[in-house]
């Protein structure tokens, strides 16, 4: 999935051959302690979704859970896992924001205050012209289980030059701040107008705007201490630049560190651990490989990914094989203490799920959480992870269902 990878039909034939290699594991450091035996079951087992791409919980102390299918609609969960109804939160199904493959609405994220302000921003796409829209909406004030459309105030358009690489990805940091992931824009020529590298575009990076005031004109604020304030050609909204498509990224609740997946071009996949004014490279590298340097000063300065794997194993390194990475969450839950502080990830192609623990600067014991049944009809290609406030991480998939993780005995 290039939503990261959701043109995957050009791909089947690596994505086969990828299967049938999953039995390369990940070297272990004997630092670190081992991974749990973990495994998959559905959270919501009466339900099934078209196409889920986020899941989150409100912030107001209700326990409401909320989740975003692709085509526009936001649900309201039930509380009750062995429910089979849910409430629609919002719909822009009529905006047509998917017209594109990895285009659609993207991402939402409650406001901190959510519980007084009734504040939610939305993450989608429009056409004529193409663009990416970052808005604010309020909750009906005669439904609290309803968005009112006519209360959007919207923040930020940003210009698309193609239909895919839209990253999407919009939360609030420990900070306050909203941070949102752009993709490069697309098209399957490597980044052809360079945007990851330039400061003046704002695609190819994660942003950070302060929804809570207003800076020279603009709908939100540009927090001061931005890295790219007042320095000449570059717009002050980046916080990170470097990136292809950072399809799902996350901050972890213990340490307040923000995670990252960026979905790789051709032969790697990358998570980064996401720092201030880092350059994460692209296009230039994809992953740690050279990709295209032309007319790049040579003394630019690039963070390394955490961890990187490849498109099939022939290209080295000791990480089973993906195609399209799915960025997730350290776990901080307590249903299954084994698995305490380990970064969840996973491939939408592929449908595994992997993990490590980030220690000494480096990934420990990067290896297989979860590999997709074979066979599997739908496959369980992973779209999205989400964590509840007690930590407990889930995993989405576009066979239509929510999972849990669970000790597997």
């Amino acid at each position: 999935m290039n939503l990261p990878r959701l043109n995957i039909l050009p791909n089947v034939g690596r994505a086969a051959l990828g299967c049938a290699l999953l039995f390369f594991t990940a070297a272990a450091s004997p630092a670190a302690d081992p991974l749990p035996a973990v495994d998959l079951k559905p959270a919501w087992p009466n339900l099934t979704f078209t196409r889920p791409l986020w899941l989150c919980e409100a912030p107001d102390g209700s326990g409401r859970t909320f989740l975003i299918e692709q085509a526009g609609r936001i649900l309201l969960l039930p509380k009750d896992r062995q429910g089979a109804e849910t409430k629609v939160f919002l719909d822009i199904t009529s905006r047509h924001p998917q017209v594109d493959n990895e285009e659609g609405l993207l991402g939402m994220a409650f406001h901190p205050d959510f519980k007084n302000n009734g504040k939610v921003y939305i993450h989608y796409n429009q056409q004529e012209p193409r663009r990416s829209v970052i808005s604010e909406v309020r909750v009906s004030a005669s439904n609290p289980d309803a968005i009112d459309l006519a209360t959007e105030r919207i923040l930020i358009e940003v210009p698309q030059p193609y239909g895919n690489h839209k990253g999407g990805c919009t939360i609030f940091g420990p900070d306050g701040y909203l941070y949102i992931s752009l993709g490069d824009g697309g098209t399957v020529d490597g980044d052809p107008h360079n945007h990851g590298q330039r400061l003046n575009v704002l695609l190819g990076k994660i942003l950070r705007i302060d929804v809570n005031s207003r800076t020279d004109g603009k709908q939100y604020g540009i927090p001061s201490d931005n890295p790219f304030v007042g320095r000449p050609g570059a717009l002050p909204e980046i916080w990170t630049y470097g990136m292809r498509n950072p399809w799902r990224m996350s901050f972890d609740q213990k340490t307040g560190d923000l995670w990252a997946g960026d979905v790789g071009q051709e032969k790697w996949e990358e998570v980064d651990l996401i720092t201030k004014g880092g350059n994460y490279g692209w296009r230039v590298r994809e992953g740690l490989h050279p990709y295209k340097s032309v007319g790049v000063p040579p003394d630019i300065r690039y963070i390394d990914p955490v961890t990187e794997y490849p498109h099939n194993p022939a290209q080295g390194g000791s990480h089973t094989p993906g195609m399209s990475i799915t960025g997730g969450y350290v776990y901080r839950g307590k249903n299954i203490p084994a698995l305490q502080g380990v970064y969840i990830y996973g491939d939408f192609v592929m449908g595994t799920i992997w993990g490590f623990r980030y220690e000494n600067g480096k990934a420990a014991n990067d290896g297989v959480l979860v590999e997709m049944p074979k066979d599997l009809n739908p496959p369980r290609n992973i779209s999205s992870f989400a964590q509840d406030s007690a930590g407990e991480v889930y995993a989405l998939a576009f066979d239509g269902k929510v999972y849990e993780f669970v000790e597997k005995h």
